[in-house]
């Protein structure tokens, strides 16, 4: 007995021929992979009603044989695999190539081979490919425009699906003549004839990876492409020859490893594909002109991707639209916005633009510990823990702010600190004790130093700013995260602050239970916190940011 794929339920092929689809439709021929295994093994797969969950299937030998899903893990017979399991599946796929894969004809599962010192086959990973038609909507307008477009993450979460359905619909929507680079069949499918997932497109098989970057040219050279399509840039030699790509006009569609574009940024092997960086010594006047250092980063070229896409799961990417602009502004120590966009049950395109994004100016480390102290006091606050006592702010009459953050710096300078204070006009106190302190600001020689001062602070759950200098730029790009001040507006923190008295005064008169107030950035919230303990209420914050919110409710409700 067969257990019914999608394919069988619908034609995706004959939807997706239309438009681009904002609903995912998937097809898996899971029928052939479970053909594959030996009986023992495939009968309890059939049987499972979560099939279609199915990510891969391990065969170890010695070991008991597991599928694992998208939430759990199955074993699937408590006898051992043995070698003649092994030699059952090998038989029924195609050669490894020297990459240690193989496939299954006409589909898009791999097949991947664990060797012992000797070259025998001694476990395999089954693994299900899928082709999910309409997951190119979340980026399609940034594909019709014929950029340059590099696609980023971390391995599962669908780059190489994504990378296969914009190849069926430039070649099959916007009739354009598409060259797919396939290594190891990872796009097309094994077999001579491809998968029909890629639509009109042409694949081109290579080899042995060590070959890509020279199909990558002939593909240029001799089938005159509009577009070349191609899966994992890995090395020196696949970079220079994306270059040469795109220097030549065609148009490049790639993934790369790493996930994010600082990880690329800071990957000599790969940083060509964003521009690269080097290292240039300004003269005393331009040093002192920019306020930095004499010896700075620099981006050492136009960049062969114009847009970089990172996916943080199977339906929510971050698009870097300027990749030129995107490098300058980190190497300045500014943070570079990202537009998020997300794709909703209903199949609709929500996007908005991440302010609090970290580039070169701040290390990653420090961004995490500031979000996990975050946590850790808004759930204090809704214990009815009570929060630090305020100090006064200092005289500060243009300040747009109520409440004064007091900050100890080690190690930076205190003087062009409080002037980028005073010009940002924002309620920051310098503070001589670190624990009467809510934050830390230090630079990053010090911090690599790992000094015990920092470590305390660390332990203490102090959030920790790290500087690459003592530049007044690096100060104030710190204070404007710091105050989240591009996404907070000039009049938040009062307003904010007016419509949680309001609510306070709405629960303590009972005519509501609980209030759930509108989306704050961390800065606000805190405040709404210590404001709704001074009433002897409880608060917590829920939901993800940028969406994350302050619920307050009486304690004995909770």
């Amino acid at each position: 007995m067969n257990t019914p794929t999608s394919t069988e339920k619908t034609n995706p092929l004959e939807q997706a021929e239309s438009k681009p689809l904002a609903h995912k439709v998937v097809t898996d021929d899971l029928a052939a992979l479970l053909d594959t295994l030996p009986l023992r093994l495939s009968e309890p797969l059939r049987r499972d009603p979560g099939l279609s969950d199915l990510l891969e299937v391990v065969l170890d030998f010695g070991r008991r044989p597991e599928a694992r899903f998208r939430n759990r893990e199955v074993v699937l017979s408590d006898q051992e695999i043995s070698l003649e399991d092994l030699q059952y599946v090998i038989f029924r796929t195609s050669t490894f190539t020297g990459d240690n894969r193989a496939g299954i004809e006409r589909t898009l599962h791999r097949i991947s081979a664990i060797r012992s010192r000797d070259g025998r086959i001694i476990g395999l990973t089954c693994r299900v490919g899928r082709a999910i038609f309409g997951t190119i909507a979340i980026i399609q307008d940034l594909v019709e425009t014929g950029a340059n477009i590099l696609l980023l993450g971390k391995p599962g979460v669908g780059k190489t699906t994504m990378l296969r359905e914009v190849a069926r619909v430039l070649a099959d929507d916007f009739r354009k003549r598409v060259v797919i680079v396939d290594t190891s069949n990872e796009i097309g499918g094994d077999g001579d004839i491809p998968h029909p997932a890629i639509g009109r497109a042409r694949r081109m098989q290579v080899p042995s990876p060590d070959q890509q970057h020279a199909v990558m040219i002939e593909a240029v050279e001799n089938h005159m492409p509009e577009v070349i399509v191609i899966d994992e840039i890995g090395t020196e030699l696949e970079a220079a020859a994306a270059r040469t790509i795109a220097e030549r006009g065609v148009q490049l569609v790639a993934t790369a490893h790493g996930n994010t574009l600082e990880n690329l940024l800071l990957n000599p092997t790969l940083s060509d594909l964003i521009g690269g960086i080097q290292s240039v010594t300004l003269g005393d006047e331009e040093a002192r002109r920019r306020g930095t250092q004499k010896t700075i980063l620099e981006r050492k070229a136009p960049p062969t991707f114009d847009i970089v896409v990172e996916i943080q799961d199977w339906d929510t990417v971050a698009v870097h639209q300027d990749v030129a602009e995107v490098v300058d502004t980190i190497l300045r120590g500014f943070p570079a916005p990202a537009e998020l966009r997300q794709r909703k049950a209903d199949g609709q395109i929500e996007r908005w633009i991440e302010q609090d994004y970290f580039g070169g100016g701040m290390e990653m480390r420090p961004r995490a510990l500031r979000r996990q102290t975050e946590n850790h006091r808004e759930t204090r606050s809704r214990k009815g823990g009570a929060p630090r006592p305020q100090q006064a702010a200092p005289p500060a009459p243009k300040s747009r702010r109520s409440s004064a953050l007091r900050v100890y710096s080690f190690g930076v300078n205190r003087k062009r600190l409080l002037r980028a204070v005073r010009s940002m006009e924002v309620p920051v106190q310098l503070v001589e004790d670190q624990e009467q302190a809510d934050a830390v600001v230090t630079l990053q020689s010090y911090y690599r130093q790992a000094p015990r001062r920092l470590r305390d602070a660390e332990q203490s759950g102090l959030p920790i700013y790290v500087l690459k200098s003592n530049a007044e730029s690096q100060m104030e790009n710190f204070l404007r995260v710091l105050f989240n001040m591009p996404t907070g507006g000039e009049k938040s923190v009062n307003q904010a602050l007016e419509e949680t008295q309001e609510a306070i005064e709405q629960v303590l008169r009972g005519e509501m239970e609980e209030v759930e107030l509108p989306p704050q950035n961390s800065y606000v919230r805190r405040l709404q916190h210590q404001l709704v303990n001074r009433y002897q209420l409880a608060s917590e914050s829920r939901g993800k940011e940028p969406y994350r919110r302050v619920r307050l409710f009486r304690a004995d409700k909770e």
